[in-house]
């Protein structure tokens, strides 16, 4: 009786001492690697845009077209939404008509649309691109925590302006929405491509 009560002592003593070493060791902890949101893309598919405007291009089949609600709007301003994404690409058009000081203003306007985001953007890197059609496309891509990822416009001076920019409807960091920025991109792409005036 002396020996099992003195093994019940030392099995106690032995899972205190276990215990008490379990307390004071220090924790090991291993840092997680940052990680995004998963972002299931839909695949790539176009339509056409319904007539009745002065423009025509494709646009994605997961996307709206929306008239521009705003107060500035015009009528041929549109929305391409995807309502899936939150994210919006918004056209504005101008019919110029030989003035060549509208040309100048949509000009500049475009280009101060732009460098609005300068405070937040940490770079904005310009591009020329040549469509299909021979349109010849400012393409503008901002890096950083702007509200505004891709923007561009293109112009024959003489008749035709028409402008859009990406904007998201979301608080989400753009390092989180970098997935999503390019597949939007790569409409935007394929809208500019097919664009073509009536």
């Amino acid at each position: 009786m002396a020996v099992s009560l003195f093994l019940r002592a030392a099995a106690a003593v032995s899972t205190l001492l276990t215990l008490a070493a379990g307390c004071t060791s220090a924790p090991d902890f291993t840092p997680k690697p940052k990680g995004y949101n998963r972002i299931d893309l839909p695949p790539h598919a176009y339509q056409q845009l319904a007539p009745g405007r002065p423009y025509t291009f494709e646009y994605s089949r997961h996307a709206k077209i929306l008239r521009d609600s705003s107060y500035l709007a015009q009528p041929n301003w549109i929305n391409v939404y995807y309502p899936q994404l939150k994210a919006n690409v918004q056209i504005t058009y101008a019919d110029l008509k030989g003035r060549p000081q509208l040309y100048s203003k949509l000009l500049e306007d475009a280009r101060k649309l732009t460098s609005k985001h300068e405070i937040k953007a940490t770079a904005i890197d310009e591009t020329m691109l040549k469509t299909p059609h021979g349109m010849r496309v400012a393409v503008f891509e901002l890096q950083g925590e702007v509200p505004s990822q891709f923007q561009f416009y293109t112009t024959d001076s003489t008749r035709h302006f028409f402008r859009g920019a990406l904007y998201f409807r979301t608080a989400t960091a753009n390092d989180s929405l970098a997935p999503v920025i390019e597949y939007v991109k790569q409409d935007v792409v394929r809208l500019l491509n097919t664009l073509k005036y009536k």
